[in-house]
C-alpha cells in the first residue's frame, strides 16, 4: 500500500491562520494581561510560542507562556504504550483567574484536549479555557471545540493531518496523507 501525501497548508497559509488567530484572541479578550497561553506537546507548543511572539510583537507585552504534557492524563495511554514517553510541562506562571489560551496543532476525537483540561487543573482554576488549533479535522468523539481555528477539513478516518513544523520538521506546511 502506497501512501500519497497532499500540502493543505503551506507556510503562507500558516503565517497567515497563525496572524489571524492573534487577532481574533486579542478581540475576545481585551484584558491582555489576564491571558496566559499553554502548548500541548508536541505540535501545540510550537504553535502556541508563534502565537506568543505574534501577540507579544503587536502588543508589546510578555504573556505567560509555557509547555503542557497530557501522556498521563490521556484515557488511552495504556493502549499505545506501556512505556509511554513523557514530555516535560512547563507552566512557571499562575494560571487561576487568568484566561488560558490551549494550543493544538490538530483537534480530531477531542480526547486530547479532555486530557489537556484535566492537566491543566492541577495548575489552578483558569477564569476560562480557550482552544486555539490550527486544523480542525472533525471526526469529534467528544463534545469540545476549538475556539479558533486556523483551517476546518473533513477528513476520513483512514486519511491522516501531519502539521510540520521548521521547529520540529525542518519545514512548515501542514499535509494530507492517504493510501492509494
Amino acid at each position: 500500500m502506497v501512501r500519497r501525501k497532499k500540502v493543505i497548508m503551506s507556510v503562507q497559509d500558516i503565517v497567515r491562520a497563525l496572524d489571524r488567530i492573534a487577532l481574533q484572541i486579542l478581540e475576545k479578550n481585551l484584558k491582555v494581561d489576564d491571558i496566559v497561553i499553554v502548548g500541548i506537546h508536541t505540535g501545540g507548543v510550537f504553535l502556541a510560542d508563534r502565537l506568543h511572539h505574534i501577540i507579544k510583537k503587536r502588543e508589546n507585552k510578555e504573556l505567560p507562556a509555557g509547555s503542557l504534557d497530557i501522556t498521563l492524563y490521556r484515557d488511552d495511554w495504556s493502549r499505545v504504550s506501556q512505556n509511554p514517553i513523557v514530555k516535560k510541562t512547563n507552566i512557571s506562571f499562575e494560571v487561576e483567574g487568568k484566561t488560558l489560551i490551549l494550543v493544538d496543532d490538530v483537534i480530531y476525537t477531542g480526547r486530547t484536549i479532555r486530557a489537556a483540561l484535566d492537566a491543566v487543573m492541577d495548575f489552578g482554576r483558569p477564569s476560562s479555557i480557550q482552544l486555539a488549533v490550527l486544523v480542525d479535522r472533525g471526526g469529534r468523539e467528544l463534545p469540545i471545540q476549538p475556539d479558533y481555528t486556523g483551517m476546518e477539513i473533513e477528513v476520513k478516518t483512514d486519511q491522516r493531518i501531519d502539521v510540520l513544523l521548521r521547529e520540529d520538521a525542518g519545514t512548515d506546511e501542514v499535509v494530507l496523507g492517504y493510501s492509494g
